[in-house]
């Protein structure tokens, strides 16, 4: 008969068999449950990998300034009989904008012209003169003397006449004066004198100021690393010019690159740019601040995913693709750059390819995937 202290380990080595067993069959359950899982679909966004051209633009800001600002001021000396403008209006070139007294000035033309006359009459009879001594100094008649005179006074009656041609078109030229016409088309500026007041050569402020609004420049700086791509494009074709409003993005007018700088600021490291635009309806103020976008090239049928569609995986940068079984592949890409909530895809994707933009998360490859609808406001 066996004694109890065996019985009792027998038994005890039984319940640790069975407990053992037991155990063995529960590591064994939890696969199929995992296998479970994993056989429902997961509900994701899906876009289609597109083929489109992309624009490269750089991004500054600049200021707006005009092409062309003209200080307007007089050129003769007398009282101001007249403003022929209202402040801040638009003129066109020519247009009168002051009168100066031109008494003065229309006396001295008429004293230059008579003197021109006068001294026209005796140029002719020293001529006449001079002719008459040729004649009979040609025929023997001892009047060497008298002609040599009749030369010198022919000569300086002649010269007297052209010195009084040169005062009657000083007299003509400050005449015009008087009248003080736009130089260009424009908007002028405040009036500082009034009609009433002397006006001074020797002042050195101006009358009045017309600045040229339309066309307009925008003026920039890029950093010099884009000097040659710069050059480059400026060269074989127009390089476009948006800009827009600093506040509220809105674009305030387009143009086109019309002036790069012969140097580099060595202190900044940056290029002067030019932009000229049309500014016909008058969007763009002199002195405002702006932002500037200079297309600098374009990518042609660049291959396109949203940013979203991108995501970082052991591999790297990669894209999960879904196949035709709704299954989904984790391939890895080369993004060449973003613009816009758009990366460009240099390598790993074709147009046409479906690849999911959302719930990447919850992926696996070879994942079984449902596609949701796309939100109202990515539509």
């Amino acid at each position: 008969m066996m004694p109890a202290i065996f019985r009792s380990i027998q038994t005890a080595g039984a319940c640790c068999l069975c407990v053992g067993l037991s155990a063995c069959k529960g590591k064994s359950d939890p696969p199929a449950a995992a296998g479970g899982a994993a056989a429902q679909p997961v509900p994701v966004h899906v876009v289609k990998v597109r083929q489109k051209d992309v624009p490269l633009d750089l991004r500054v800001f600049g200021n707006v300034e005009p092409i062309a600002s003209i200080a307007v001021k007089a050129q003769v000396g007398g009282d101001l009989i007249e403003v022929n403008f209202e402040e801040g209006q638009d003129v066109r070139k020519g247009d009168l904008l002051f009168t100066i007294q031109p008494r003065l000035y229309a006396t001295q033309l008429a004293q230059a012209e008579a003197n021109l006359e006068r001294d026209r009459a005796l140029a002719l009879n020293a001529s006449n003169d001079l002719e008459r001594y040729r004649l009979l100094d040609s025929k023997g008649a001892g009047v060497k003397e008298q002609l040599d005179k009749a030369t010198t006074s022919a000569a300086v009656t002649a010269a007297v006449v052209k010195a009084d041609e040169a005062q009657v078109l000083i007299a003509q030229t400050q005449l015009g004066y008087t009248t003080i016409e736009s130089p260009i088309d424009g908007r002028t500026g405040a009036v500082r004198l009034r009609p009433g007041n002397l006006i001074r050569v020797t002042d050195d402020v101006p009358l009045t100021t017309v600045v040229q609004l339309s066309p307009i420049y925008a003026t920039f700086a890029m950093p010099e690393q884009h000097l040659s791509a710069i050059r480059r494009g400026f060269a074989e074709r127009e390089m476009p010019v948006t800009v827009r409003d600093r506040k509220s993005g809105q674009p305030l007018g387009t143009g086109k690159l019309t002036f790069i700088a012969n140097t580099v600021d060595p202190e900044t490291g940056t290029i002067t740019l030019k932009a000229t635009l049309p500014n016909t309806d008058r969007a763009l103020w002199p002195g405002a601040f702006v932002d500037v976008i200079l297309r600098l090239d374009t990518d042609r049928d660049a291959i396109v995913v949203p940013t979203s569609a991108v995501t970082i995986g052991q591999r790297g940068t990669q894209v999960f693709v879904v196949r035709e079984d709704l299954t989904t592949e984790s391939r890895p890409v080369v993004v060449g750059r973003t613009v816009d909530q758009e990366s460009i895809i240099s390598d790993g994707l074709k147009p046409g390819e479906n690849v999911v933009s959302s719930g990447q998360s919850r992926l696996l490859p070879g994942s079984r995937i449902v596609a949701k609808p796309e939100p109202a406001s990515e539509k």
